[in-house]
């Protein structure tokens, strides 16, 4: 069977029924089983096992804003909401700690570090210009100036693997890992649907024209805030003119070398993603059909 995509899983009740209640909210944060789930910045802190770290709501100081998850059997999850500079820079020092932890966590965190990114830049209003205020148990943000109610977004992103004769499209960026290549990927567009993102970022980056667009799975990709859509496709032909400005290298490989890579061989063709990336869940459910 094709694994879940990484940070999918969560079992905790969101409660969006409660975001709007303040006083409810209040309750749950001064719960003495309530949980504040510990951060190093944006980066999960973990314990021995693998598993997330909490802390009591206590050990924030006075006047520290909060963001509500939701509820684990009935106790309390909250996220610090910190002000943190936004360097534009993938975090690819934390992907081992990703490899450590359960999809459910990866979830939970995902969400929070998600949010908070989203809060530190929209700390102002983008009808009237001015700063914001945290609402709704930190799922939205409202002007005090015009009232304007702002909540967080995702941006839809295709990742698709284009099949041709028994073998698949790879490609690499400049600041994967030496050897790394992925499945292609590119947002989609206003006026777009899925199917014609794939198409379109296919023709764009490797010049091949695809048809048969199929869906396999979705994931959050908390870095800062995507959706990716992960398909499939089937490649009119298999020449390619790539797009140097947007890749590396890209070519094509059999299944031999998909299977050799996702398995870690040492003289694997190439170094394959990351078990919660969901290139991964793209790689293994291609040779699941087979």
């Amino acid at each position: 069977m094709t694994p879940a995509p990484g940070f999918t899983g969560s079992t905790i009740d969101r409660a969006d029924n409660l975001r709007l209640d303040p006083q409810r909210v209040a309750a749950l944060a001064a719960d003495p089983a309530a949980r504040l789930l510990r951060l190093e910045v944006l980066d999960p802190v973990l314990d021995d096992g693998g598993g997330l770290r909490w802390s009591r709501l206590s050990d924030l100081p006075a006047g520290a804003e909060l963001i509500f998850l939701g509820l684990d059997e009935g106790v309390p999850l909250f996220a610090p909401l910190p002000r943190v500079e936004q360097s534009g820079q993938r975090a690819w020092h934390i992907f081992s700690l990703l490899n450590a932890m359960s999809g459910g966590d990866a979830a939970l965190w995902g969400t929070a570090r998600s949010l908070i990114e989203w809060h530190n830049r929209h700390r102002f209003c983008a009808n009237c210009g001015k700063p914001t205020d945290v609402f709704r148990a930190g799922w939205g943000r409202k002007c005090g100036n015009c009232s304007a109610e702002h909540y967080p977004r995702v941006d839809p992103v295709v990742i698709m693997l284009a099949e041709h004769e028994g073998r698949v499209l790879v490609g690499r960026q400049p600041q994967y890992p030496p050897g790394r290549y992925s499945a292609l990927a590119g947002f989609v567009e206003p006026g777009e649907s899925i199917e014609e993102a794939v198409a379109r970022e296919l023709k764009e980056e490797a010049g091949i024209e695809v048809r048969g667009v199929r869906y396999v799975a979705s994931q959050p990709w908390p870095f800062p805030g995507q959706l990716m859509v992960a398909c499939l496709a089937r490649a009119a032909g298999d020449a390619l003119t790539i797009d140097r400005t947007e890749l590396e290298d890209a070519k094509w490989v059999d299944r031999a070398a998909v299977r050799s890579a996702l398995a870690g061989e040492p003289d694997a063709p190439f170094l394959a993603p990351p078990r919660f990336a969901i290139a991964h869940t793209l790689f293994t459910s291609w040779l699941s059909a087979d």
